[in-house]
């Protein structure tokens, strides 16, 4: 069997004295196991984290206590589950209670799946592994590696990192804050108007008001109201390719796009990735996606990106962004892309992986409170922001779902507003079941908005219910949208062959009575996600009868990386170009 690849190392958190790194606890009855589970902790972690056992639930407890009260950070608790006084589910119950972003993992002595099960439900269980765990390189530490990358990726210490001042309501910081967020940059957000500190920031470093948000980074640096290439640069984010030709080029780095970065780079192509924005797409903004395969206890969108981000740069993937494609043209062999900025890079293959975004309001304010209590997709930045408040949710699919439930764990009350007259017409049923059971999630069907109001913010929305014809008007701070989406196609308009909605045509669908379209110039037909010009491959939402859903999106993304193996085995063209 070949053996696995070694796992990409854990990021490690900046230096700390011993008695300030973040622990691990493990738990275990059986000395022997526990000296085991020790031994193999210590002989990886140790540099980075404190490791700490005990042989009981109630010693446990005591340990808990001591971090809490000395204010330190479990990163992780690994528990058997068969202990006299308690068993390890009821345990993590207790510590997940007190430490809610520890990351958990449950000891037992064989499989004992509805245990799992129990433990993913109550206490939402990150892995069980099964005794004994030999070899620990194979069956232990990627796995404990995978769990403390995710819990360092959202660890906060004692915070020394980039500051933001600004105001909560405002277009520009909503576009910095969310930048930062889907890039996975943390930072401190400090309101000028209600936190001294902020003002005190303002005070440091003197700017109008007009300049806000102000971003301050550890090394000094002020920036006032960037854009993403001015944070771009500053936070080194690669903008510039390393080379002039590559064997594909892959514009957009959505959950496609990303797959198709890593099968290319780990089966030897040249391979560069280019984002407008960030990593991720629409699912990078998504709170939780509970339906991937292999996740059970589901993962974030970011966190997804990340591993993803990770995995591609691990084989050799270029990644660049915020880099805007404006245009793509033929200059047989090779495919041309026009950035921005003008400069052009050059390709073999170019494959599509722009996706879609969700459908602006035609109604009266729209425009005008957009950043500024609108937002369209999940915005998690905002969720803080959302404390207390009453939230709406636009839309009747997983996406809004999910924003749904998310907003309900800050919001005093969730809103969501359905056009259709019953939420399972396009909601997968494990998102209908848990929206019915959170309590401060209200759902209105045959709903719509009508028009936005406020005054320097939005403040009121008018509703209509189409089944009963009465209009309300409500107050609401923060309404979130998931209506439809739109292909980002605009710049390949008179390029490749779209359909009336502008997705982009494949394969069969180019065909007509069996032929491709007389501007097609090889003799073979084209390859099932070939787009009407040759070596130029579409995947992914952004693709005509796409299925739009992630997993769907990676099998697109990893399938045409073979095809355009399958194209360059065969010379490009496969065949001579028809004559005529």
């Amino acid at each position: 069997m070949t053996p696995a690849p070694a796992p990409a190392p854990t990021p490690t958190p900046a230096p700390v004295d011993d008695a300030r790194k973040p622990v691990i606890l493990a738990v275990d009855d059986d000395p022997q196991v526990l000296r085991a589970v020790r031994r193999d902790l210590r002989s990886v972690y140790a540099d980075r984290y404190r490791i700490l056992g005990a042989s009981s639930a109630m010693e446990a407890l005591k340990v808990l206590d001591t971090l809490d009260e000395r204010g330190h950070d479990p990163a992780l608790f690994l528990v058997d589950q068969h202990m006299p006084d308690m068993t390890g589910v009821d345990f993590l119950l207790e510590a997940v209670s007190r430490f809610p972003d520890a990351r958990r993992v449950l000891l037992t002595a064989y499989a004992e799946t509805n245990a799992a099960i129990t433990a993913i439900n109550k206490v939402r269980l990150d892995y069980y592994l099964m005794k004994p765990w030999d070899p620990p390189a194979e069956r232990l530490f990627p796995v404990l590696d995978d769990l403390l990358s995710d819990w360092l990726a959202a660890y906060r210490p004692a915070y020394q990192g980039i500051r933001v001042a600004g105001h909560v309501v405002s277009a520009r910081t909503h576009a910095l804050r969310d930048f930062l967020t889907r890039n996975g940059q943390p930072f401190l957000f400090l309101n000028v108007e209600t936190e001294p500190e902020g003002q005190q920031l303002l005070d440091q470093h003197p700017t109008a008001t007009t300049d806000l948000p102000l971003v301050v980074f550890p090394d000094g640096t002020v920036l006032s109201a960037p854009g993403n290439a001015e944070l771009a640069d500053q936070l080194g984010l690669s903008t510039a390719a390393s080379r002039p030709h590559y064997d594909t080029v892959i514009v957009g780095a959505g959950p496609a796009g990303l797959a198709a970065g890593v099968y290319a780079a780990s089966e030897g192509l040249s391979a560069l990735l280019l984002d407008a924005n960030s990593p991720g797409g629409q699912a990078g903004t998504s709170s939780l996606i509970e339906n991937y395969l292999g996740f059970p206890s589901g993962l974030s969108g970011g966190d997804l990106t990340r591993r993803a981000v990770s995995q591609a740069g691990r084989f050799g993937a270029e990644l660049l962004h915020p880099i805007e494609v404006i245009g793509l043209r033929r200059a047989d062999p090779a495919r041309i892309i026009t950035l921005a900025d003008g400069s052009e890079i050059s390709a073999e293959t170019v494959l599509l992986t722009t996706g879609v975004s969700y459908n602006r309001l035609d109604i009266p304010g729209a425009d005008r409170f957009e950043g500024e209590g609108l937002y369209y997709g999940a915005a998690t930045t905002e969720s803080s922001s959302c404390i207390s408040h009453h939230v709406f949710i636009v839309g009747g699919a997983n996406s809004a779902g999910q924003a749904a439930i998310h907003f309900a764990r800050y919001a005093a009350k969730v809103t969501l507003l359905v056009r259709a007259n019953a939420l399972e017409n396009g909601m997968s049923q494990y998102l209908v079941d848990e929206i019915h059971r959170t309590p401060n999630i209200e759902v209105r069907l045959s709903t719509r908005v009508l028009a936005l109001d406020g005054e320097g913010h939005l403040e009121r929305i008018t509703l209509r219910n189409d089944r009963t014809g009465i209009e309300t008007e409500e107050a609401a701070r923060f309404i979130f949208t998931f209506i439809g989406a739109r292909p980002r196609t605009g710049w390949l308009d008179g390029v490749v062959k779209c359909d009336g909605r502008g997705f982009v045509l494949t394969g069969p669908d180019l065909l007509h009575s069996g032929k491709p379209p007389a501007s097609w110039p090889l003799e073979r037909d084209p390859l099932l996600l070939e787009t009407s010009v040759p070596g130029v491959f579409a995947a992914g939402d952004v693709r005509a009868q796409s299925i739009k859903r992630v997993a769907s999106g990676v099998g697109e993304g990893a399938m045409a990386v073979a095809l355009i193996h399958r194209y360059r085995a065969a010379g490009g063209g496969g065949r001579p170009e028809r004559g005529r």
